[in-house]
C-alpha cells in the first residue's frame, strides 16, 4: 500500500479562477482520500481551517505596514506609481513577500512535498525557492509562462523569453511592469532556478515543451492535464437547463466564456456577426459569460452578457443549455472551459493555440480554426448549427473524450508522481 502523504499546496487564493479552483479541488480531494492536505494562500476567502494564510503582512516591518496603509490613499498610490515608473529598478518584479520564508511554520507537521501553483500575483517571494527546495521537494505547477519570462504570463508571438528577454514589445501584458527591466528580471529568475532543486508540471504538452526550451530546461517535468468534476459537468436535459436560466427554449444557442485578456472576444464577436444559419425559423441566441454589457442584436441574433458564474453547478447549466461552444484565444495554457463544454456533451469550435489542440479532436469533438480567423469560426459554427445529426454525434464523442480529464484521474496522477518525486529528491539530497 502506498504511504499516506502530507501535502502542502501554495496558491494565490483558495477560491477564485481556474488555477485557484484547480488547487482547491486537489486540496479537498487529497484530504478526502486520507492524506494530510493544506493549502497556503496569499488571500484567504474560505473558512476551511486547512487553508492557511501566508503571513506577509504580519511579517513586515512597522514602516512597511504604515506605507501599505498609506498606499490605500489615491494620491499616495499615484505618487508610488510615478516613483516606480521613473526610479532605477522601477520595472523590477516585486518579490518582497516575507511570509514566504515562514511557509514551513504554518502546518502542524513538516509536509512531504510542496506543490506550488501560480506564484505571481503579489504574494510569494521567488527568492525563497533555493532554500525551500533544499528543505523539501518542491513542484512548480506551470499555469502560464510567467516563470519562464521577464514579466508576462504569455509571450504570445514574442520569442525573447528563449534568449533572455529585454526590448519587451508589451510591458502592459499581465503582470504589467512600468519600465523595461525584463532582461534583469529574466536573469534573476534564472539565477534562482540554478540554485534550486525543482520539479516542473504542466497541464499541456505545449507548455511542457516550452519549459524545456526555457531557462528551466533540463528540470525533471511531468505533463498532468487539469481535471474537472465530471459529476458536475455532465450532459443534462437542454430544455430544463434553459428554463432554469431563462434562455429561449427553441433557439440555437451559442456560448462563449470571456474572463481574461487572453480570450479573443473580438474574433468571437466577428464570427457571430457573420453567422448565417440555413435553417428555417431558427432563432440565434448568443450568451457571453464573464463580460459586462447590455443585451443587443449581433448579426442575425441576440447576445446576452452575463457575469462570470463561480457556482459550478450553475456554470455547468450554461453549457448544458448550449448547442455549440466557441472559444477564441490569443494564448491558452490548457483550456479548462473547453473541457467543461465537452464534458456536458457540447461540440466546440476553437482556435488552435496552446493546449487547446490537445483537447479538441478536429472533426470528432469539434473544429479547430486558425487564430484570429472569425470567418473560419463562423463557417464551422454554421456547419454544426445546421446539421443536428453532426452536432449530436460530436456531442456524444465529446463526452467520451472528456473522461480523460476526470478530476479523479488528475488526483491519481499527482499522488503517484509525488511518491516518485519524494524518493528522487531524497536520493539526491543524501548523495
Amino acid at each position: 500500500m502506498k504511504r499516506r502523504l502530507s501535502i502542502l499546496q501554495v496558491s494565490h487564493d483558495d477560491r477564485g479562477g481556474g488555477a485557484a479552483n484547480s488547487a482547491w479541488y486537489l486540496f479537498r480531494s487529497y484530504r478526502s482520500r486520507g492524506h494530510k492536505s493544506w493549502l497556503a494562500v496569499g488571500s484567504k476567502r474560505s473558512d476551511d481551517p486547512d487553508a492557511l494564510l501566508i503571513p506577509n503582512y504580519a511579517c513586515r516591518s512597522p514602516w512597511a505596514k504604515l506605507w501599505l496603509l498609506a498606499s490605500r490613499v489615491r494620491t499616495v498610490r499615484r505618487l508610488n506609481n510615478l516613483y516606480r515608473r521613473y526610479s532605477p529598478g522601477g520595472g523590477q518584479e516585486d518579490f518582497d513577500f516575507p511570509g514566504t520564508w515562514h511557509l514551513l511554520e504554518l502546518t502542524p507537521e513538516v509536509p512531504d512535498v510542496i506543490h506550488c501553483h501560480n506564484l505571481h500575483g503579489a504574494y510569494f517571494d521567488l527568492r525563497a525557492l533555493p532554500w525551500l527546495s533544499h528543505q523539501l521537494p518542491v513542484i512548480l505547477n506551470l499555469r502560464d509562462a510567467w516563470l519562464l519570462t521577464g514579466h508576462c504570463a504569455h509571450p504570445i508571438d514574442c520569442e525573447r523569453w528563449r534568449i533572455g528577454c529585454g526590448k519587451c514589445p508589451d510591458l502592459t501584458c499581465y503582470p504589467a511592469i512600468p519600465r523595461d527591466e525584463t532582461a534583469a528580471n529574466w536573469l534573476r529568475k534564472r539565477d534562482i532556478y540554478a540554485r534550486s532543486r525543482l520539479y516542473i508540471t504542466a497541464p499541456s504538452k505545449w507548455l511542457g515543451e516550452m519549459a524545456q526550451q526555457s531557462m528551466l530546461h533540463g528540470v525533471e517535468h511531468r505533463v498532468i492535464p487539469n481535471g474537472i468534476d465530471l459529476a458536475v459537468f455532465r450532459p443534462r436535459n437542454k430544455q430544463e437547463a434553459r428554463r432554469i436560466l431563462g434562455l429561449p427554449l427553441e433557439a440555437k444557442i451559442v456560448l462563449m466564456v470571456v474572463h481574461n485578456q487572453y480570450k479573443d472576444y473580438l474574433t468571437m464577436e466577428a464570427a457571430l456577426d457573420q453567422l448565417s444559419v440555413d435553417a428555417e425559423g431558427a432563432e440565434l441566441f448568443f450568451v457571453c459569460l464573464g463580460k459586462d454589457g447590455r443585451d443587443r442584436r449581433l448579426g442575425r441574433g441576440h447576445i446576452r452578457y452575463v457575469a462570470f458564474e463561480y457556482d459550478q453547478e450553475r456554470l455547468a447549466m450554461y453549457y448544458q443549455a448550449t448547442d455549440v461552444y466557441i472559444h477564441a484565444a490569443f494564448a491558452e495554457t490548457f483550456g479548462k472551459t473547453v473541457v467543461e463544454a465537452l464534458a456536458c456533451g457540447v461540440p466546440v469550435v476553437a482556435t488552435a493555440v496552446g493546449g487547446i489542440s490537445e483537447i479538441v479532436e478536429d472533426g470528432r469533438t469539434g473544429f479547430l480554426v486558425p487564430r484570429g480567423d472569425g470567418s473560419a469560426m463562423a463557417a464551422r459554427l454554421a456547419q454544426l448549427l445546421e446539421d443536428e445529426r453532426l452536432r449530436n454525434r460530436f456531442g456524444e464523442e465529446a463526452v467520451k473524450a472528456a473522461r480523460r480529464f476526470d478530476l479523479n484521474r488528475q488526483v491519481d496522477d499527482f499522488l503517484e508522481w509525488y511518491q516518485e518525486v519524494i524518493d528522487d529528491w531524497k536520493a539526491h539530497e543524501q548523495a
